[in-house]
């Protein structure tokens, strides 16, 4: 959007317009021009849209469901906006040249937004330009956005944290239950969905999941018990119950004004990984750069420990602070 002013950026952005959305993304995502500006004006518009994450294990079928999903809520009369978290370049390969080509056909829709982001390269950390992009996102008025990811690494985890309902995606084959569990998907799990559910073995995996998952409810009153849904993405079958899990699930936390509270949490993890992002940038400059180099030289000699010597460039920055 070069030549157009802050203002022109933020009306078109909010009209919906996409041509403006896309080149605000990669203004946003690349930290150029008056990024933070356009971010800062547009955050009040923020708010409506209905966020949902989608992880799992790679091959769990997530990028199929994704495309069923914007399938149904535009049959809902939505306006879907979809992340789609790749760990490689969306120009060199991984899934973004598999399922996700299909997915993409979706976004031929007018109302339909499909953004495909890169683990690597990202500038100041992908959760945080994710919600970025989310922001973009609800203030052009996308009313459901989705942000699916590929694999299970902790950056996934931080993405599926950052919505409103996270739904992991497995499927029946031996061991993914388990594999869950070391990952940490059963602690930030809202949904379960069985995928593949046509699959030998499905019942069995369900009946696993279920019982990992009595193991670890306290019983408390109007406690939410994770439900597991079984889908076929290739048909789609299935997805009309995860679209209503995901609804019971949105209005369970509206009663107990637990979505607000979500939402808070959010942005208060926000604030805080971008101040310290803030800090660590203002930090390392020249004369801290040099210091650094220099006592590298010292801890490497045993002459000084790396506590120590840390303790000292952050007393030097307290010391210029002051």
């Amino acid at each position: 959007m070069q030549g157009t002013t802050l203002e022109e950026k933020v009306e078109r952005i909010v009209a919906g317009q996409r041509l403006a959305l896309t080149r605000a993304i990669t203004q946003v995502e690349n930290e150029r021009g008056d990024w933070e500006e356009l971010v800062d004006r547009l955050y009040p518009e923020t708010g409506d849209a209905y966020r949902i994450g989608i992880t799992g294990p790679p091959g769990a079928g997530k990028s199929t469901l994704t495309q069923k999903l914007i399938a149904h809520y535009r049959g809902l009369g939505k306006r879907v906006g979809v992340i789609a978290v790749d760990p490689t370049s969306p120009f060199t390969g991984g899934a973004i040249l598999g399922d996700r080509v299909r997915m993409q056909s979706e976004g031929m829709n007018e109302e339909v937004f499909i953004r495909s982001m890169a683990t690597r390269g990202s500038l100041g950390g992908l959760t945080i330009k994710a919600r970025d992009v989310a922001d973009l996102m609800d203030a052009a008025g996308y009313d459901i956005i989705l942000i699916e990811t590929v694999g299970v690494g902790q950056s996934e985890l931080e993405i599926a944290e950052a919505t409103d309902t996270t739904v992991v995606v497995l499927v029946p084959e031996s061991g993914d239950s388990i594999q869950a569990m070391k990952s940490g998907l059963m602690e930030i799990a809202d949904i379960f969905v069985m995928n593949k559910s046509d699959r030998d073995g499905s019942d069995q995996a369900v009946s696993a999941l279920k019982t990992i998952l009595s193991m670890r409810i306290t019983h408390a009153e109007d406690e939410w018990i994770p439900e597991v849904v079984r889908t076929v993405g290739t048909t789609g079958e299935g997805v009309d119950d995860l679209v209503g899990r995901i609804s019971t699930h949105h209005r369970y936390q509206e009663r107990l004004d637990l979505l607000t509270e979500r939402r808070r949490q959010r942005e208060e993890q926000r604030l805080r990984e971008l101040t310290e992002r803030y800090l660590h940038r203002s930090f390392w400059d020249e004369d801290r750069e040099k210091m650094f180099r220099d006592l590298i030289d010292t801890v490497f000699a045993r002459s000084l420990s790396p506590v120590r010597a840390a303790r000292r460039l952050a007393d030097l920055s307290l010391e210029v602070d002051r």
